[in-house]
């Protein structure tokens, strides 16, 4: 477990490249939408190996720099490519750097990633705000000796993803007239992709999209008082829905296709993430 000294190490670090630079918003990219850190204005990039106690991204696609700048006018940190538990990673490893923004000054957070949908009333390409969670596989991050300086020992789980914040984002994607979902999001430990009994099961739970990621950063984020928008894009229908086989590539190429209408929310919604 990290003492609260390695993340004051870290947040260290970082300032010592960045300056005064105080980041509001931190970004959180997925599987194929890492493209939106390379629109970040006057940018300031760090690669993981550079910032003490962070683990490196080994995901394909996935950059592994924090990039720190302006997007859409707000000042923000965003994080090209994530850890995953599937990469060997601890739960409280995958979740390191938001505790880290939290100590940089940022308040609220977008995170994202690529899912399958469960839901057969979603079509690849769609964008799903995420309700809440489903977690039966894999720790908790906050497990081991609570720190007291991000929060408490139990926190509530109820509003984990903000729900003020995603009637904005449903608000701006209407307006812009981008096919959007809300749901559930079925956490899986990976990284192989599920089975069709696991997504069968899944749906049965109440889950509607189903991905390796985001649960843990979630968590740790409600946990020191960041709020949260959760979007998930539907790069593909999960296991079983269709009959065909599913692909690492097929992710990426639905994620690439969907860029133009992902980037497009992300910078509606970032605006009023600090009014």
């Amino acid at each position: 477990m990290y003492p609260f000294s390695c993340y004051e190490e870290s947040a260290a670090a970082i300032r010592e490249k960045i300056g005064d630079f105080q980041p509001q918003v931190l970004l959180i990219l997925g599987s194929g939408l890492g493209f939106l850190g390379n629109e970040v204005e006057d940018a300031i990039a760090i690669d993981y190996e550079n910032i003490p106690h962070f683990k490196v991204s080994t995901a394909p696609d996935h950059e592994g720099r924090l990039v720190f700048g302006k997007l859409s006018g707000v000042d923000v940190a965003v994080m090209q490519g994530r850890m995953h538990y599937y990469e060997g990673y601890t739960p409280e490893e995958v979740a390191y750097p938001v505790r880290v923004a939290k100590l940089l000054g940022v308040h609220t957070m977008i995170v994202t990633n690529a899912a399958g949908a469960i839901n057969t009333g979603f079509q690849v390409g769609d964008l799903m705000l995420i309700e809440d969670h489903i977690r039966i596989m894999g720790e908790s991050p906050l497990r081991g000796e609570n720190l007291p300086q991000f929060g408490l020992r139990f926190c509530d789980m109820t509003e984990t993803y903000d729900p003020e914040l995603r009637a904005m984002a449903l608000e701006k994607a209407k307006a812009m007239g981008l096919r959007v979902q809300q749901g559930v999001y079925f956490y899986f430990p990976g990284p192989q992709f599920e089975t069709p009994a696991e997504i069968r099961m899944a749906r049965t739970m109440g889950g509607d999209a189903a991905g390796m990621s985001t649960v843990y950063e979630a968590t740790t984020a409600n946990h020191c008082g960041i709020r949260t928008l959760g979007i998930s894009l539907m790069t593909n229908m999960a296991a079983g829905i269709l009959k065909q086989k599913l692909s690492g590539e097929e992710v990426n190429e639905a994620a690439g296709r969907a860029q133009k209408s992902f980037s497009s929310l992300v910078r509606a919604c970032l605006p009023e993430l600090v009014k």
